[in-house]
């Protein structure tokens, strides 16, 4: 219990009993939605101001630890020598662990596979890039710390090429474009993404590659690799991708998991060797079932 101070006052909730328990302040919103955080008596909203005489009381939970363990899950691999790995993540996959996703990740069955450590980040071991959990595709891992540094510094310099498959609702009045805008967070949904001043540059590349009456499927090149980035840039444009149920709608006549997205190319220069390195993977069979379904709209 805590007696709010006249200093104190006019201090969120979250915030005073983030300082006072020292837990983040997530954890301390996550506390007050279960009731767990009680201001005289009664539940709060972690945003709410407090007064001089209030009187807080709390009780936040220690945070389970995330770690990612070893997992025999199966895994269709592209590529693998010892510097690098390449395998192709099939939609409703999390790349890795993290809250809401503790295990059944694509590191989870990395780590199982290489029957050993990878460097890097503890949760996101060996990973130069990620991929949306509904996304599927073509990921590169990397297997040792040089290779890990190598291709990481390779990513900053642009020189790590990547394409997606995509099909969007309508058709762009472009053949091809780009489109660039800055994103963040979004203020009205944490969840979400969006093009907002004060978010990080992205680049987004364009073309079409098919039309069809209602619908075309797209090309996209990325210059910069920000969160839900073609997901948002597209939807923007006035043309989200196919079934995306954050930036576009849920569509149950297809058996998509999410969007009708795909990583279907990938291109680096080896970590160790230089030597030039491609690979193409298909799109899966939801993916192709979606894109017929459209054709024959």
């Amino acid at each position: 219990m805590h007696v709010v101070t006249a200093e104190q006052a006019g201090r969120r909730a979250d915030v005073l009993i983030a300082s006072l328990s020292g837990a983040s302040r997530s954890l301390v919103a996550r506390s007050a939605r279960s009731g767990g955080i009680l201001v005289n008596g009664a539940p709060v909203k972690p945003s709410r101001p407090l007064e001089a005489g209030d009187v807080v009381e709390f009780e936040i939970p220690q945070a389970s630890e995330l770690v990612a363990t070893p997992e025999a899950i199966p895994l269709d691999l592209v590529y693998e020598d010892a510097d690098v790995l390449v395998v192709d993540k099939p939609a409703g996959m999390v790349t890795h662990p993290a809250l809401g996703a503790v295990d059944g990740t694509l590191v989870n069955a990395v780590l199982a596979h290489v029957e050993g450590e990878l460097p890097g980040d503890a949760l996101r071991p060996g990973l130069i890039h990620r991929l949306d959990r509904d996304t599927s595709g073509l990921l590169a891992i990397a297997k040792n710390a040089q290779s890990l540094a190598a291709l990481h510094a390779a990513m900053k310099r642009r020189e790590i090429e990547r394409e997606y498959l995509g099909i969007v609702r309508g058709v762009p009045a472009h053949p091809r474009g780009v489109i660039e805008g800055a994103i963040g967070r979004d203020p009205r949904n944490r969840l979400r993404f969006a093009i907002a001043s004060e978010g990080r540059p992205a680049i987004t590349h364009y073309e079409v590659r098919e039309r069809f009456a209602k619908h075309a499927e797209l090309i996209f090149r990325l210059e910069t690799g920000r969160t839900h980035q073609i997901r948002v840039h597209i939807a923007a444009s006035g043309h989200p991708i196919l079934n995306d149920p954050m930036y576009g709608q849920k569509e149950t006549r297809f058996e998509l998991p999410g969007q009708a997205l795909h990583a279907w190319r990938l291109a680096f220069a080896h970590p160790r060797t230089g030597q030039r390195m491609q690979f193409e993977a298909a799109p899966p069979p939801a993916y192709e079932h979606a894109r017929a379904l459209v054709a024959a709209s």
